[in-house]
Parts: C-alpha cells; structure tokens; sequence
C-alpha cells in the first residue's frame, strides 16, 4: 500500500490520504472543488464541478492513472436540480465512461455543492 500526494490537488483536512495505491489499483478519497492553488471555492455547480474533476484528474496522474483508466466512481452532490449541468462537465473528464454511483446528499464539506471519489486502474 502506498499513499497518494500531490500539490496539484488540495491537502487532506482530515486524516486521511488523497489517495493510495494498492496492488494494481489507486483509491482516490473523495474530492470537493477547492482550488489547491488558492484554497477558494468558486461559485455555481459548472465551477465547482470542473474543479472536482480536476482535483480526481491530478491525484489519478500522481498515482500513474489516467484518466481513461478510472473504472468506477462515486459521486454526491447537494442537489439533484444540479444533475444536469454536473454531468455535462464530468463527461469531459471521464470520457470511459466507468461504473458510477450519483446521489444527492444533504451537505458536503464547506459548503460546496459536489464531490467526486474514484478507482482507476494503475499500470
């Protein structure tokens, strides 16, 4: 088992790992839209949605995942009436296809409104 980090996605807030490596898979834990550059949250479902997707995207590749290689995901967001546009954006980033699971929760960490976890397959 090996853990997963990078400065391209935000550091844990709590006491877990981005991500971690075991056998020929990576584990990415789950990811909200704040912007490790900045440490902000944009406004809107289309941001914060483009921004998850680019914080799983920067975890799979230090882990040696591509994108293309992720075989399933979770995904949760604050509201269903957000579905919609939130998909338009993860089906930029998660052109597979994988498995996916999607449901609507009644808050996520800060506030933000989706988060996106994953498991790619490492060569």
């Amino acid at each position: 088992m090996k853990s997963v980090s990078t400065t391209n996605a935000p550091t844990a807030i709590g006491p877990y790992s981005q991500g971690i490596v075991s056998g020929n898979f990576v584990y990415c834990s789950g990811q909200i839209p704040v912007d490790p550059a900045t440490g902000k949250v944009a406004d809107g479902i289309a941001a914060q949605a483009e921004q998850s997707c680019k914080n799983v995207a920067a975890i799979m590749e230090a882990a040696g995942c591509g994108m293309n290689k992720v075989v399933k995901t979770t995904c949760f967001i604050a509201d269903m009436n957000d579905f919609a546009v939130f998909n338009e954006i993860y089906a930029k980033y998660f052109v597979s296809k994988p498995a996916r699971s999607c449901c609507a929760v009644k808050s996520l960490p800060k506030g933000v409104l989706c988060e996106i976890e994953a498991v790619g397959e490492v060569e």
